[in-house]
């Protein structure tokens, strides 16, 4: 393995990158040489990545964003293109992000690269004519899902079903209880008339802040309202800058605490969890936290999301991957404080045994998520298609 391989990676999303450090780890650990480069997060680059576009600017969601957004992720487009062509990587290893990624993936094959794809795009939940065009482009699939692997195979795209990577994640990022009860003493200390709390996830990324935040925190105020034991504490994703979360929530008067951890740490702290749609659902299914699901995007955004997806019932990926709804969600303008705050409140206090019925559904969906060991399977895949066995 003396010959160095190269990889271009895009990992423009939180959860991206951070499989996408997993994996960079794991090479660099067992002395491979790899140079890899692309779109990634500072951690990635600590970890020897050639940065060519920066995650943290490229995550965003919503029409409106994408428009006020697309000179830096035009530049980045561009540039992939003319460093693969200057590299000639021997993989392109696209991660999730399926706008850019597809155009990327129709741009780098033309020029007779080697494509694979890692968290597939949710074809199977709405427009699911694109998977005539993964089949021209890319050219193995790994995906996170079983009945992921038994769609693409149906549509004759070389798939493997790999197991997903929140297992591995928490099986090295989960603290232990006497953690947790230490993290949700100090919250107390300063906050000495609570005793229960309610954690707020209200995205990763700037532009969910902008939606998600103002209601997450008018939400918390209602359900203080109804129950003054309740602490509530936003949650803040360790790509986001705490002073920027914390003068946001300034603004909206927010009366409550703060907690900046590895994402498990701070799931496990709360009792209830309102949170944002997005993968950080099902990171509190597998922590079995009671939590309702919420979205707001601008309405333009809202308006297509619910025409494109109107053939679904569902739009957390909890409830998608069960296939019925055992976490209430709510979207747009379902999505006010009072909604929210009644069905928290339901959570808390176990109404009608809601709270227990919800536990037991979520070991069920551990149950159909897999086997431990998928990033490590990805990454045997991933070698293999580079020419390392």
């Amino acid at each position: 393995m003396s010959t160095q391989k190269k990889i271009l990676i895009v990992a423009a999303e939180a959860s991206s990158a951070a499989y996408a450090s997993w994996l960079l780890k794991s090479w660099k650990s067992s002395n491979l040489p790899i140079h890899a480069f692309g779109i990634g997060s500072r951690e990635m680059e600590s970890l020897g990545f050639e940065i060519i576009g920066r995650s943290e600017e490229l995550a965003v969601v919503g029409l409106q964003e994408i428009i006020a957004h697309w000179g830096d992720i035009k530049g980045a487009f561009h540039r992939l293109i003319d460093k693969a062509e200057e590299y000639q990587p021997d993989l392109v290893l696209l991660m999730d992000y399926p706008e850019f990624n597809l155009r990327l993936a129709q741009k780098l094959k033309s020029k007779g690269f080697r494509i694979a794809y890692y968290i597939s795009p949710q074809i199977w939940a709405w427009r699911t004519y694109r998977v005539h065009k993964i089949k021209r482009l890319v050219d193995h699939m790994f995906v996170i899902f079983p009945f992921e692997d038994s769609f693409y195979k149906k549509h004759g795209v070389p798939s493997t079903f790999v197991g997903h990577p929140l297992l591995d994640l928490m099986e090295t990022s989960l603290p232990t209880d006497e953690v947790v009860q230490e993290t949700r003493d100090n919250l107390f200390k300063e906050h000495t008339n609570k005793n229960k709390i309610l954690g707020l996830m209200p995205g990763s990324r700037r532009s969910e802040l902008k939606h998600n935040l103002q209601t997450q925190i008018a939400s918390a105020v209602e359900v203080v309202s109804k129950d003054s034991s309740i602490l509530p504490v936003v949650f803040v994703a360790p790509s986001l800058d705490m002073d920027f979360v914390k003068s946001l929530c300034a603004t909206y008067s927010f009366q409550g605490a703060f907690l900046q951890e590895d994402p498990f740490k701070m799931i496990r702290t709360a009792d209830v969890i309102l949170c944002a749609s997005g993968t950080a659902t099902l990171m509190v299914g597998l922590c079995r936290r009671p939590m309702v699901i919420m979205y707001k995007m601008n309405k333009m955004s809202g308006f297509l999301a619910r025409f494109l997806v109107r053939h679904i019932s569902f739009f957390g990926m909890v409830n998608l991957i069960m296939e019925k709804e055992i976490v209430p969600e709510r979207f747009q303008q379902m999505a006010n404080p009072q909604e929210l705050a009644k069905l928290l409140l339901d959570l808390f206090h176990n109404k009608n045994g809601q709270r227990d019925i919800m536990l037991k559904e979520y070991d069920h969906l551990r149950e159909k998520l897999g086997s431990r060991g998928g990033l490590d399977r990805l990454s045997q895949g991933i070698l293999q298609m580079m020419g390392w066995s």
